[in-house]
């Protein structure tokens, strides 16, 4: 499912301006499904490809599961978005899309909480976790490579 044509920081930040915009019109305090087809509408008036409850299925080593995943919104086929309107975002949320991305090979998820006062503040970005499996030790402590 990687998309290695598209810079991923951008749109990302594409999408959270997206998404910044309808928590400004829409306010804290509705349902989850609510915001998502706003952020569709809002995503496609910006020439974003978005897809709503992609469901993936599943395999547990060399077996398909009977079960599927259904994510609330595949953004250009590589970016994750996990929609919540609730009081605080817990761990679980942050591991449930860790799980997502390494599930579906994307590169990036985001999870947005609209209920927070402000997106900004209700708002996580997740990178798979290969990418830190390929960072030497400096970038992971900030000091010189250790041999």
């Amino acid at each position: 499912m990687l998309s290695t044509n598209i810079d991923i920081d951008s749109l990302t930040e594409k999408i959270i301006g997206a998404a910044i915009e309808v928590h400004r019109e829409m306010g804290p305090g509705l349902l989850e499904s609510l915001y998502r087809e706003c952020l569709l509408y809002e995503l496609a008036s910006r020439n974003i490809r978005a897809v709503n409850g992609r469901r993936l299925t599943i395999h547990y080593k060399d077996q398909l599961i009977a079960g599927h995943l259904e994510l609330d919104l595949l953004v250009e086929d590589c970016v994750i978005v996990e929609l919540k309107a609730i009081e605080t975002i817990h761990p679980l949320h942050l591991a449930q899309v860790i799980s997502y991305l390494k599930l579906t090979g994307c590169p990036t998820g985001l999870l947005m909480n609209f209920n927070a006062p402000t997106l900004r503040g209700g708002l996580r970005r997740l990178d798979h976790p290969s990418t830190y499996a390929k960072r030497k030790p400096k970038d992971l402590r900030g000091d010189e490579d250790v041999p």
